[in-house]
């Protein structure tokens, strides 16, 4: 039996957090390669710490001596991610900073199995949905992306001038018969910029925003509240703790409340699996469960490199189910092409639509009229319901 009552909890991280300034270049030099060319091979991945950015990786364009003439445009591309986030300080600063580019052309030896429709690694990835909120995610993370959302909006608008990029949330989430009925802590650190904030002017500046994203009812007068808990948080950013591609998959995900087979999303073009078959998993989880046949439900798929089909494929609906898991198992299989080309055709997934999926989360999002999270439609129910 499913356990009905309980707390959890999940975090988030914003766009200025050092890891997710990282997962933004990847994504940013992925999305140029995407428009120059939607057969572009790109497995980046970034450092960085105090005035200094490092990208390497492996990279592939049709063009051959195109590809050392589209290298040059690198070091801008990081430069413009850092100015959007807001970055400018005197130890991380957009114009100022070093920027090293250590890019190079992908191995012949991966390439020759992804070039044969192959999947570019083995792996396993996951995806899952669940009743909770109406973008069927888990609610802590769903409300903790929520949060910094918003204070990034009125930090950018110069709504709140002192606010600064960095910034980290934390949402536990009291549930009773399998609902969240009441947040028991808030936890939120938000970078600033004059030292004479104490940590009650930053709460008086961010709880407004933190009461108008959750919904009624949730915050209690029991609800404790740690707004920047060790005080002074104006040193932030990469000067503050470096950063690195791929370190915040948890925030990426579902929090902690679905299991992560351990791949990273950002910087990776979508022959990769870890991304392109995460994202199939969560658009399968996600109309399995708009399609009613459970509350709650996990696929796993898992690949091998080089090899077009998935090696398994797995629902679990957690003790929710209307359809029995193996039912699904199957329906999912009759209802998409799982093979890496079917899931990027399906989700038309060669588009430069991924430096917005580098914070805040990759699931949970609206679907966009340019292709943009894709995964999140739920156009697959009368197939899925005819394939039972």
């Amino acid at each position: 039996m499913t356990r009905q009552n309980y707390t959890f909890t999940s975090e988030s991280v914003s766009e200025g957090h050092p890891d997710k300034v990282c997962d933004r270049i990847s994504d940013a030099v992925l999305d140029a390669f995407l428009e120059e060319e939607a057969n572009a091979r790109v497995a980046a991945e970034t450092f960085a710490t105090t005035n200094c950015v490092v990208i390497g990786g492996e990279v592939g364009l049709s063009n051959k001596d195109k590809l050392s003439e589209f290298l040059g445009r690198i070091e801008g591309i990081a430069r413009d991610c850092i100015k959007d986030i807001g970055y400018e300080q005197d130890e991380f600063h957009w114009e100022t900073c070093e920027v090293q580019n250590r890019l190079h052309p992908q191995s012949a030896h991966i390439a020759q199995g992804v070039d044969k429709d192959g999947a570019g690694d083995q792996g396993i990835m996951f995806g899952y949905a669940v009743k909770e909120t109406p973008e069927l995610m888990p609610a802590p993370i769903s409300y903790s992306h929520a949060i910094l959302r918003r204070l990034a909006e009125v930090r950018k608008d110069g709504t709140e001038p002192t606010l600064r990029p960095d910034a980290k949330s934390q949402i536990s989430l009291r549930y009773e018969d399998g609902k969240p009925v009441e947040v028991t802590s808030i936890v939120l650190s938000t970078q600033h910029s004059d030292e004479s904030q104490s940590s009650d002017d930053i709460r008086a500046i961010v709880e407004p925003y933190i009461r108008e994203v959750l919904p009624a009812g949730l915050i209690t007068e029991a609800t404790e509240w740690w707004v920047n808990p060790t005080g002074i948080f104006v040193i932030g950013g990469p000067d503050g703790d470096a950063g690195l591609t791929g370190r915040k998959i948890i925030v990426d995900t579902y929090g902690g409340a679905a299991p992560h087979g351990g791949g990273a999303f950002s910087g990776k073009d979508p022959t990769k699996v870890d991304r392109s078959a995460a994202y199939a998993a969560r658009y399968l989880a996600k109309n399995v469960v708009a399609a009613g046949m459970a509350e709650r439900c996990t696929i796993q798929l898992s690949y091998a490199i080089g090899v077009a089909k998935p090696l398994s494929i797995y629902a679990d609906t957690h003790g929710t189910g209307e359809v029995h898991e193996s039912e699904i198992e199957k329906a999912v299989a009759k209802a998409m092409d799982l093979t890496p080309r079917g899931i990027i055709e399906h989700l038309n997934l060669r588009r430069p639509i991924y430096a917005r999926t580098a914070a805040y989360g990759h699931f949970g999002r609206q679907a966009t009229d340019d292709g943009g999270f894709s995964w999140e439609r739920t156009d697959l129910i009368d197939a899925l319901k005819a394939a039972v």
